[in-house]
């Protein structure tokens, strides 16, 4: 281990524990993410989940990233990404207990609001939990692929003009950059094997969560997004 990997370390813990310890900082991440969300869903995905691919070069390349790597315009990305899986978060965790109800998958007393308006753990019910897998399976399976293949177009984006805020704001041909990805390493790693035996688990305790908190998690599940990709590049 470097001295460079003590530093980010020891840089992320203080950050941890400033939040878990101080009472005052703790309090105003909760009530600020549910006043707002979305601005909070943006800089919790712009942090972590850009800290994720930070690592994930670290593990890659074994050294950290230059001004090349574009941490600026993938710390914008990942702020933006988040807030659409904010969104996502929402439609399905409400959406996916309304199907489950109307099909009759349901114990006695349990309404669509004891899903959408608490804590999924808190019930501790098995209904609960095939619930939260069962959000958790379709977010994944309709949304995931989605969301991964944009993450991607726009690494490629940012790689091609050197990681320059101008750059990444030029005009970004989509269809041009979907014949270019590795759709093998995308279908076979990151769809395949990810998603099932990753993603749709882990998410599952995500939505066993209160909801302050799973936005907040899902960043931190960002983190090993970030090492997958770098695996799977060292893979190909």
């Amino acid at each position: 281990m470097k001295k460079s990997d003590i530093w980010f370390i020891l840089s992320c813990l203080s950050v941890i524990l400033f939040f878990v310890c101080c009472k005052p900082a703790g309090e105003w991440f909760i009530s600020s993410t549910k006043a707002h969300p979305f601005f909070m869903a943006f800089m919790k995905f712009a942090v972590l989940s850009t800290a994720g691919e930070i690592i994930g070069y670290r593990i890659k390349e074994g050294h950290y990233p230059s001004a090349a790597f574009g941490i600026l315009p993938r710390g914008i990305t990942w702020g933006f990404l988040g807030m659409l899986i904010t969104a996502a978060m929402t439609i399905f965790s409400q959406g996916v207990p309304a199907l489950l109800l109307q099909i009759g998958i349901s114990p006695d007393g349990v309404t669509y609001s004891d899903l959408i308006g608490q804590s999924i753990l808190s019930s501790k019910s098995c209904y609960h939990l095939l619930a939260a897998f069962m959000i958790s399976t379709f977010m994944n399976c309709i949304f995931a692929p989605f969301f991964m293949t944009i993450h991607k177009i726009s690494d490629q984006h940012i790689i091609e003009n050197n990681g320059t805020l101008r750059g990444y704001f030029s005009p970004l041909h989509f269809g041009a950059r979907l014949v270019l990805l590795d759709w093998n390493m995308m279908w076979n790693f990151l769809f395949k094997k990810t998603i099932p035996l990753f993603w749709i688990p882990a998410h599952t305790i995500t939505f066993m969560l209160a909801p302050e908190f799973r936005v907040l998690f899902a960043a931190l599940l960002g983190v090993m997004l970030g090492v997958f990709m770098s695996l799977a590049t060292k893979k190909r």
